[in-house]
């Protein structure tokens, strides 16, 4: 039988047998390549089973036809386990029912695809929380946690995933289930008791007692004084044993009230030597960072490094008492107690997405996990970080120490290069080297990921061979056959083997953007992704925007990392091979809002606006595009058109048989109406106001604005009411020469030999003005002025002089007329940030001039799902209104009366007023309304 037919046969007994989605197609494979660590390997297929049986039929299935298994949670594995050469069982998609909660018995029963943070939400109201807390808690599944025993920060007050499990239902490769629990032989593999009863001196000598100690299977919960306990002695096995199909866990009672005890020291190492001494005050967290993760130290104590200090109580005023014995206890050159929740959580996403920052040396070099997580025992981190430094420090190579220094165990990323051969011998070496420092410390080489492929190799000198040869006789008494994540834990791969950057161009892809982060390689910018996935996190945190068509699909091909992963395999040729017209690729990015969310939100600044707006520049080169690209692709050069004739073609939009068939020629969605033309353009208004009022102004008192196509044709209002406040101001408002335009529409439709021809005539157009302070009032235009301009025209300083003087309404006013006062209106506000807004403009300028101006609320993060053109694209009617009512218009509905609507976005007011009814306006207009009625110049 050929591997074609073998492989029609396996997918044809895969759809008899499984109710869930078997796919076998390229995209399917693709995505699933990579977990977020070094290593790559192609799977066969993926199987998303929709319960139990589905998993035990896809097992049984499998075994059949002897092809291997590799269950997968979140893929945030660290060490290379959540990735196979076989059948992905890809249990995130159904599998997330919790079972049952029992409050009063503190216990929750789970299926392995619960994310972390769902079961969290449903234990809070009984004031319950599980324990463990990955710093991917957004997004990790419980059966991943069960899989790699993770921890997390709070593993000094409520230990591993192992410690928190109380029963475990398991599917073995075959099919058959086991039921693993506590004090009992039942439910384990025939032979299993006898092995553990005849190497009982083994199995209490030969595993080192610290609180970090994950390496390897868990041999030792099987002696007698321990239990036995199965369940725990699954944990870890990072699906080489079996499938979890069920899981009870115990849920530990979380404090009222909590406060952060901030220490600073000189270094990491001072933190590492202080953090042992501060553990008998029964601390939540000691976390440790040093200051070359922190990108902002605003809000942090003086220091070289920092330990997070937890602590919790009953009320407020007990959590802060025990901090601040915390901060009497340690010996800190600086301390601060922080007990704002808001404090609280913006000092503790530092430390949450060190995982993705850390993969950046300051100098933008890459920097990759491998060695992430070993752990010696806490009263040795001190000397086992300085030992380390040094390892460093010999072998060329920069890491940034941080983790949980209450535990021992330490994360970093290193710039080790795994794109050469001599670089990837370094990393070998380094390897070696390291594993014998961490064992010459009592450490375990794994302290919190797993082995996986990346440490498995080396366990021999942690453990010796003899307990490594009984590893694999305890593989195989649970999986006879070898057929789950063979390669993995027993028996492993080598460390250097299944590189995920081997299969990249050796040479830089020629490409239109100037890639300035990643030294112009659009393969360095790929590569950036290395699988956090906080762009899978099913409600975006705060204020954060991306990724919100994954919120809106829940599918990983459309989130960033899917997106990553599939230019990843497009630019490796192997699974997806007709590279920049790749089908796979498109419809994925086809989903794609370019919200730029992902250029601030992603840990590592994956901007796929900007990727999505290569490829569709290279998939339609020399090709027939989409309509839409040639309408609203085009939309700056239609409109300047069409301005002439505004009040017939508005009269013929409203005649609905002419309409529907303007759209369904243009490509835009039957469920969209198409936004009226200004009667008179705010560049028209702009000409005829010119010369008025007679005095010269000094340079300080000149201002720019941008006559932008949405404020010129399509709301001219905002333009007028931007105008009247700048001149309050006592700005004289000056206006950009005729056919000046950012390009934005021609970017985000991949037409960017077009872009940079307009680009340039509008740096020409600019003239004498270019520099000088320029307010541009829709936020898109602004950051793609911003952004796209000079990375799309990077060899001309013209583009980066204009881009430098970019400013909002708000941001002008603050550095230009910080002693105005704006009018009080005093009243409450709703909205939307503008997701490019908050992706590379920010809103603290913004949120300070409505504060001054009595606005009052919190505007919505997230993306309107407008974004430009993609809410009007034929196809995208649904995502665009499901990413409208993951924020905004829960938002506007629960406003009370009397509450403003604020949107400086055209697409957020255009989709407000679509799908709500609703008037939205830009911050401009309502500040010009509050102005002195009696200023009547403008009129």
């Amino acid at each position: 039988m050929t591997d074609e037919q073998m492989r029609t046969s396996l997918v044809r007994a895969l759809s008899s047998a499984v109710r869930g989605a078997v796919e076998f197609d390229a995209t399917a494979r693709a995505l699933m390549t990579m977990d977020a660590s070094n290593y790559r390997r192609v799977p066969l297929g993926v199987v998303a089973p929709r319960d139990a049986d589905d998993i035990a039929a896809a097992l049984a299935v499998c075994r059949a036809h002897e092809v291997p298994v590799v269950p997968r949670g979140g893929g945030t594995s660290i060490a290379g386990q959540a990735t196979g050469t076989g059948v992905v069982l890809d249990l995130t998609r159904h599998l997330r029912s919790i079972v049952e909660l029992d409050a009063g018995a503190r216990t929750a029963v789970v299926q392995p695809g619960v994310i972390l943070d769902d079961l969290r939400r449903a234990a809070a109201p009984h004031g319950l929380t599980f324990g463990p807390d990955p710093s991917t808690h957004s997004r990790c599944t419980l059966g991943g946690m069960i899989g790699n025993n993770s921890c997390g920060s709070h593993s000094v007050a409520w230990g591993t995933t192992a410690d928190n499990v109380e029963a475990l239902t398991v599917a073995r490769y075959g099919g058959d289930t086991l039921r693993l629990g506590r004090g009992r032989w039942d439910g384990a593999p025939a032979g299993l008791r006898e092995l553990a009863d005849s190497h009982l001196a083994l199995l209490r000598t030969g595993f080192p007692e610290l609180p970090r100690r994950i390496s390897g299977y868990a041999l030792d919960a099987l002696l007698p004084e321990r239990g036995p306990d199965l369940a725990r002695t699954f944990c870890g096995s990072e699906g080489t044993l079996g499938v979890v199909t069920e899981a009870t866990v115990r849920l530990v009672e979380a404090p009222e009230a909590r406060a952060l005890a901030v220490l600073g020291y000189a270094d990491e190492s001072a933190a590492a030597e202080a953090a042992p001494g501060l553990l008998p005050y029964c601390p939540l967290t000691v976390e440790g960072m040093a200051a070359d993760l922190v990108r902002e130290p605003a809000g942090l104590p003086r220091g070289g490094a920092w330990l997070f200090v937890e602590t919790g109580g009953a009320t407020p005023a007990e959590a802060r008492a025990r901090a601040e014995q915390i901060l009497r206890a340690a010996d800190a050159l600086d301390a601060a107690v922080v007990t704002d929740p808001a404090g609280q959580r913006a000092l503790w996403r530092i430390r949450e997405d060190a995982s993705g920052t850390a993969t950046r040396m300051p100098d933008g070099s890459e920097a990759w996990p491998g060695w992430e997580d070993c752990a010696v025992p806490p009263a040795r981190l001190g000397p086992y970080l300085r030992e380390f430094r040094a390892l460093l420090t010999a072998h060329g190579l920069r890491g940034t120490p941080y983790g949980h220094f209450g535990d021992g165990c330490i994360h970093v990323r290193i710039d080790f290069d795994l794109l050469s051969g001599d670089g990837v011998a370094r990393f070998r070496r380094f390897s070696e080297e390291l594993a014998t420092l961490v064992v010459a410390h009592g450490g375990s080489l794994s302290g919190e990921h797993g082995d996986g492929q990346a440490r498995a190799e080396l366990l021999p000198r942690m453990y010796g061979d003899e307990l490594v040869a009984l590893f694999g006789r305890f593989k195989d008494l649970w999986d006879p056959d070898g057929g789950m994540n063979p390669g993995v834990l027993a028996r492993p791969a080598r460390l250097d083997e299944n590189l995920r950057f081997d299969v990249l161009p050796t040479h830089p892809v020629d490409v239109t953007f100037g890639y300035p982060h990643d030294g112009g390689d659009f393969s360095a910018a790929v590569r950036r992704c290395v699988g956090v996935a906080k762009c899978r996190t099913a409600q975006a945190p705060g204020a954060d925007v991306m990724c919100p068509s994954f919120r809106a699909t829940g599918e990983e091909a459309h989130s960033t990392r899917g997106r990553a992963r599939l230019l990843h395999e497009m630019l490796a040729g192997e699974v997806i091979t007709d590279g920049w017209r790749s089908k796979e690729v498109r419809d994925a990015l086809d989903l794609c809002l370019s919200c730029k969310g992902c250029r601030s939100d992603c840990p590592v600044g994956v901007d796929m606006a900007t990727y999505k707006a290569e490829f569709l520049h290279h998939h339609y080169r020399g090709r027939l595009r989409p309509a839409a690209h040639y309408v609203m692709g085009r939309l700056p050069g239609w409109l300047r058109l069409a301005a002439p004739f505004a009040p017939l073609l508005n009269l013929l939009a409203r005649i609905r048989p002419l309409a529907a068939l303007a759209k369904r020629l243009a490509g835009i969605a039957a469920e969209r109406t198409i936004p009226m033309l200004a009667g008179e353009t705010f560049a028209r208004w702009a000409v005829k106001r010119r010369g008025r009022g007679t005095v010269l102004p000094s340079s300080d008192q000149v201002v720019t604005v941008w006559p932008d196509t949405f404020t010129n044709h399509l709301s001219p209002e905002v333009g007028r009411a931007a105008v009247r406040v700048l001149e309050a101001a006592g700005r004289t408002v000056l206006y950009p020469g005729r056919g000046v335009c950012c390009g934005l529409t021609y970017v985000s439709t991949g037409q960017l030999d077009k872009a940079r021809r307009v680009m340039r005539r509008t740096l020409d157009r600019m003239g004498s003005s270019l520099g000088d302070p320029l307010v541009v009032l829709e936020p898109s235009c602004a950051a793609t002025l911003r952004t796209d301009l000079p990375e799309l025209l990077p060899d001309d300083p013209r583009a980066a002089e204009l881009a430098a003087s970019v400013h909002t309404l708000a941001q002008y006013l603050e550095e230009y007329a910080p002693d105005w006062q704006p009018p009080r209106l005093d009243r409450p506000v709703v909205g939307q940030t503008h997701c490019h807004q908050h992706a590379v403009l920010g809103d603290a300028a913004e949120r300070r001039l409505r504060e001054r101006a009595g606005l009052e609320g919190e505007l919505a993060g997230g993306c309107c799902g407008l974004a430009g053109n993609f809410g009007f694209e034929r196809g995208h009617w649904g995502v665009s209104v499901a990413c409208a009512e993951e924020q905004l218009l829960p938002s506007v509905r629960s406003a009370e009366p009397g509450t403003d609507i604020l949107a400086d976005g055209f697409s957020c007011r255009t989709q407000l007023a679509q799908l709500a009814g609703v008037r939205s306006r830009h911050l401009a207009e309502l500040l010009a309304e509050g102005l002195d009625s009696t200023d009547t110049h403008l009129v």
